[in-house]
């Protein structure tokens, strides 16, 4: 039998076998494993993560609910390293054409999606200085990256 963690992770894959995204109360599962509700978070934090194709949306509180959804990507497996090689720790205006014409004349990324990611960045980066925006920006199209899918439209 294995530790804790390992339990509560396949507790919670069975249940995402299952279906796509699952809505679960923090306090009830950690009562169901007998454990502090910290242990549900290291879970979600070392073993669903957004490289792994998971998205997790958490709310805390007495209400609280944590939301897994498992993401549908058709992307190559090593995505999260070709992103780090290709985009810099911090990207500025110009690059993020650049970039986005990569992928699309490489066929990873469909046109109608590179529109949509250069729009996004447009409108929710163009009040920063950029210093900072330049950071951000690299951050941001990454994660539209992988949250995407990067499959060709």
């Amino acid at each position: 039998m294995g530790n804790l963690a390992d339990l509560i992770e396949q507790y919670l894959r069975t249940m995402l076998a299952q279906q796509q995204m699952v809505e679960l109360q923090r306090r009830e599962l950690a009562k169901m494993f007998r454990c502090a509700p910290s242990q549900i978070n290291y879970v979600l934090e070392t073993r669903f993560t957004l490289d792994q194709g998971y998205l997790i949306e958490s709310k805390r509180g007495g209400g609280g609910y944590i939301r897994i959804t498992q993401l549908k990507r058709q992307t190559p497996e090593n995505l999260p390293e070709l992103l780090d090689q290709l985009i810099s720790e911090k990207v500025d205006r110009d690059d993020v054409d650049k970039i986005l014409d990569r992928l699309v004349a490489k066929g990873v990324l469909g046109s109608g999606k590179a529109q949509l990611i250069q729009f996004l960045i447009k409108k929710e980066l163009s009040d920063l200085p950029d210093d900072y925006s330049n950071y951000i920006r690299a951050k941001f199209i990454k994660t539209l990256l992988l949250i995407m899918g990067t499959q060709v439209d």
